[in-house]
């Protein structure tokens, strides 16, 4: 099964499930229950911590659900399944995702520094769902922007080119 995050993200042949972390946890869980698809792929567009170039095409079997906060010390949690990676496949990408989009440079760095190299606001909720239901998961990405100050209008600009891109890679699938 295909899917993408919807709204603004519509992509060809790929099934909406929702933006954020909640709507895509709870519109899949559903979905998969429904459908009993044999693997799930998430297409959609990442920000970069600075690894991959704009418009890079990333495939990632890895996601994470990492906080600005911890990585400064400052909070915590006693969630323990903070890093979900598909166990037949390797993969050195990691996709982080949370409800936020980071745009400040060092805290990009800080990521990065920490094995952590796109950010996602969706992919960690699909491989959790993915996980529960235990099948295997990918994502692929197509690089909008870098998370820093220009983060947003980066990826406003780009957003229609990674789209197409997204579009032929499902259509090869």
């Amino acid at each position: 099964m295909i899917v993408c995050a919807g709204k603004s993200e519509n992509i060809k042949g790929a099934i909406p499930i929702g933006v954020g972390l909640l709507e895509t946890a709870i519109n899949l869980n559903n979905l998969i229950k429904k459908h009993k698809p044999n693997e799930i792929i998430f297409v959609g567009s990442a920000g970069s911590y600075g690894r991959y170039k704009i418009f890079d095409k990333v495939i990632s079997y890895c996601a994470s659900q990492v906080e600005i906060s911890s990585l400064l010390n400052i909070s915590y949690t006693p969630l323990t399944d903070l890093k979900i990676c598909n166990v037949s496949c390797e993969t050195k990408t990691i996709v982080n995702s949370s409800n936020y989009i980071t745009s400040d440079k060092e805290y990009s760095k800080l990521f990065l520094e920490n094995g952590y190299d796109l950010e996602n606001m969706e992919f960690y909720s699909v491989a959790y769902i993915a996980k529960t239901f235990k099948l295997p998961f990918s994502g692929i990405f197509a690089i909008t922007n870098y998370c820093n100050e220009n983060a947003h209008k980066d990826f406003l600009n780009n957003h229609k080119e990674a789209i197409k891109m997204l579009e032929r890679v499902v259509e090869d699938i």
